[in-house]
């Protein structure tokens, strides 16, 4: 354990997260995702896992990682099939956890499930939440900290 340091977050976590870069995205999954295949195809190679729900794992990741302020979709949802623009407790409660890590409401977007599951192949890790709520499923990407002034 480290001072400062979120517990959940766990070694390979950590490093993972300070090897991406400006513009790589990270996913947070829920136990139905196809997380193991998924990851073999990111950045890593492997999949993550932290045992707690989605919005845990969100707040825990959020508190070392800052999201991309040059795009509009550094926060995103994995859609509800035929229902876009529905909106379920977990995901309310993973934007209630982006909005107070960011300081402010932060836009997220909806992805198609099809979709997210490319957007998730392209990323650079996938971390495996034990979150049994469908849909919780996230994607972040991260951004850049600026020099202190």
């Amino acid at each position: 354990m480290l001072k400062g340091i979120d517990p959940l977050l766990n070694a390979d976590v950590l490093r993972a997260l300070r090897a991406m870069g400006h513009g790589d995205d990270l996913i947070i999954c829920d136990t139905n995702f196809p997380a193991d295949s998924v990851a073999r195809q990111t950045v890593l190679g492997k999949l993550l896992r932290i045992d707690a729900d989605a919005p845990r794992v969100a707040r825990a990741v959020l508190s070392v990682l800052q999201l991309d302020t040059f795009v509009d979709d550094s926060a995103a949802r994995m859609e509800v099939v035929d229902a876009p623009d529905e909106v379920l407790p977990v995901q309310t409660e993973v934007q209630a956890v982006i909005d107070e890590a960011e300081g402010k409401p932060w836009p997220m977007i909806g992805i198609e499930r099809f979709a997210f599951y490319e957007r998730a192949k392209g990323a650079y890790a996938v971390i495996q939440s034990h979150e049994r709520r469908f849909y919780g499923c996230f994607a972040l990407r991260k951004g850049v900290i600026p020099p202190e002034a």
